[in-house]
């Protein structure tokens, strides 16, 4: 398989975008904006341009999503369970690409089950969710899941639908990247 130096080059992109996104969010708001209970990655609104660019994309928010979650340590469960939620979440994107919205809702869904319902609740106590008497691990699966669908949804698909414009897709075609319709 012979993998294209644009691919390369987009993927280090979204890679380093990803990751000095959360590290400006972790600098000016604090750690736990991006590795608590209660949190929101506001760079996860980059997962959702899988739909315009693809698998650099989908790699891209993978390997900062690792870069990440070493940088904010958690546990080594984090760092490895994290990176893969982003990329079933940027694959359920390039899918359900023809349905944008759906596609930048769906991608909410791999996060909050994997991250919060998964393992998080192992290292932090649950938020509370509209004073319902949950188990922890539900709790934080809402809580994650909620946080992440205002970064893919709320600001990840409004990102997408500028970009998705011809005036900035066609410039991104002549210069030789795979752009999908």
């Amino acid at each position: 398989m012979r993998v294209a130096t644009k691919d390369v080059t987009l993927t280090t992109a979204f890679a380093s975008l990803y990751f000095a996104l959360n590290l400006v969010q972790a600098a000016t708001i604090g750690n736990p904006a991006i590795s608590g209970p209660v949190q929101l990655r506001v760079a996860d609104c980059l997962i959702v341009l899988a739909a315009l660019l693809g698998w650099p994309v989908i790699a891209g928010v993978t390997v900062g999503g690792v870069l990440t979650n070493v940088y904010a340590f958690i546990s080594p469960v984090d760092v490895v369970l994290g990176p893969i939620a982003n990329l079933i979440a940027g694959t359920l994107v390039l899918l359900l690409r023809k349905r944008q919205l759906l596609a930048c809702i769906t991608a909410a869904l791999p996060i909050g089950a994997i991250v919060g319902g998964g393992y998080l609740w192992w290292y932090f106590a649950p938020p509370d969710v509209f004073g319902l008497n949950v188990p922890a691990w539900i709790a934080m699966a809402i809580s994650i899941t909620l946080s992440s669908l205002l970064a893919t949804a709320a600001i990840g698909y409004p990102l997408l639908k500028m970009l998705s414009r011809p005036g900035i897709k066609i410039p991104l075609k002549s210069r030789g990247l795979k752009v999908y319709d």
